[in-house]
């Protein structure tokens, strides 16, 4: 599918046209009267009353502003929150492979840009009437048509590059992490989005955070990309229970921790529940005379509101966890706050993925008053951009800087229902064991 051709008449005036010859010559009793005409005027109450429009100015169209901002660095990053470069990839992407189409009085590249500039800052749509001179009507169909198109787009985008995940992220074989943390494909953690619903509906919508909201939950790999998101959860219903209901229900699209591989002899293993799990034994003084245990199964980050079950590494509960507390000097104390330090500095991924998220796509501080499936829409509509950018532009400045999610952090007294597993627990330990060591 080709992209349909735009084309937009504009005139250049010349400056010899507009320019205003100021005559040097002119006397005192010129200047005076000038002065006196202004402040009579002013007086006159006319200072408050919008200037009479000047039929003869030319009136910038759409694509006309479109073009004109894609032209300028700092403005196309401010307008479209990405680089001309990523905004013309992106559309050349949809039109070509995702159904985004112009019209005969509309052109694709306006549609796109008005979808970004609405989503960006966030502006209404009696605001991108006033910008883009078209009806509140068609506004709305072009902001539908290109939020379909993204939507399309996101089937494609917000999953893992690499299904098996055969590989083991750089991040991960950093000394501090290696090679305690060699099997960790990703984080896993929910975040609260404003909703706009009823007001027979905001009881079940508002939680600990004392707000309507959806929870929604994400899956991040190590380069800040999501991999999975489900959405349209009320925001008073627990983590756990959002994870849990979703591998159930979207147990053939959740992106499953694989199997590990057997990488030691089989005298050296121990058949458990869980899986394979390898002990090296070198140092009589450790619990169970191991150094190192390591299971043959990847696993995700998860924060203390999940359980730390199979495939599902949550932290120390009781113990000082959050990035926030490690600042200002404080060094982890014991193996369990050393172990959280490293947990942490590692899940930490999904915060400022979270963090960009809701710094780059305003539209999420106030979704309009949609129904809540279109407004999940364009959520996982913004997650789908936010993909795209950190795949065409690694050097995106936004995703530089240091912001995280700004959902509160809740404090659960209870694991949502569930117990932990044992064998993940004593593969936490020997984690933080070795860690130690």
């Amino acid at each position: 599918m080709s992209s349909s051709s735009c084309s937009s008449e504009s005139g250049d005036t010349s400056e010899s046209q507009n320019a205003m010859v100021v005559d040097e010559s002119d006397d005192d009793d010129d200047d005076f009267m000038v002065a006196m005409v202004a402040l009579e005027w002013m007086a006159s109450g006319n200072l408050h009353k919008k200037t009479i429009h000047n039929s003869s100015l030319p009136v910038m169209t759409g694509i006309q502003w479109v073009e004109l901002t894609l032209q300028n660095p700092v403005d196309c990053y401010d307008m479209f929150r990405m680089r001309r470069s990523v905004f013309l990839r992106l559309h050349d992407t949809l039109v070509q492979n995702y159904g985004l189409k112009s019209s005969r009085v509309y052109c694709s590249k306006e549609a796109l840009g008005m979808f970004l500039w609405a989503c960006g800052a966030p502006q209404s749509f009696r605001q991108c009437r006033n910008k883009f001179r078209r009806s509140l009507e068609t506004i709305s169909r072009k902001f539908a048509a290109v939020l379909d198109s993204i939507m399309r787009l996101a089937f494609d985008i917000v999953r893992p590059k690499d299904p098996h995940f055969g590989t083991i992220h750089p991040r991960l074989q950093e000394a501090r992490f290696w090679p305690h943390f060699e099997d960790c494909i990703g984080a896993i953690d929910g975040t609260h989005i404003p909703v706009t619903v009823s007001l027979s509906e905001q009881p079940k919508y508002i939680g600990r955070h004392k707000y309507a909201s959806q929870n929604v939950m994400a899956v991040c790999d190590f380069d800040m990309r999501f991999i999975f998101v489900v959405t349209s959860w009320p925001g008073s219903v627990h983590d756990t229970r959002v994870l849990l209901d979703t591998l159930l229900t979207c147990k053939d699209q959740f992106p499953h921790p694989p199997d590990g591989k057997n990488k030691l002899p089989k005298k050296k293993m121990v058949r458990t529940s869980y899986g394979a799990i390898y002990f090296l034994i070198s140092n009589s003084s450790l619990p169970h005379n191991m150094t190192y245990i390591r299971y043959a199964r990847k696993y995700y980050l998860v924060d203390s509101g999940y359980p730390n079950r199979k495939g599902f590494l949550a932290p120390y509960k009781g113990q000082r966890y959050h990035v926030s507390e490690w600042r200002h000097g404080h060094q982890p104390v014991g193996l369990k706050e050393v172990f959280n330090h490293a947990h942490s500095s590692l899940r930490n991924v999904i915060e400022r993925s979270f963090g960009v998220l809701k710094m780059k796509w305003r539209i999420l501080k106030n979704l309009p008053s949609y129904p809540v499936n279109k407004q999940s829409k364009i959520i996982v509509a913004c997650m789908s951009l936010h993909n795209f950018i950190r795949e065409c532009d690694l050097e995106d400045p936004h995703f530089e800087e240091d912001v995280e999610d700004d959902s509160p952090h809740p404090t659960y007294d209870d694991d949502g229902g569930t117990g932990d597993d044992v064998d993940m627990n004593a593969f936490r330990d020997a984690i933080a064991t070795a860690m130690v060591s």
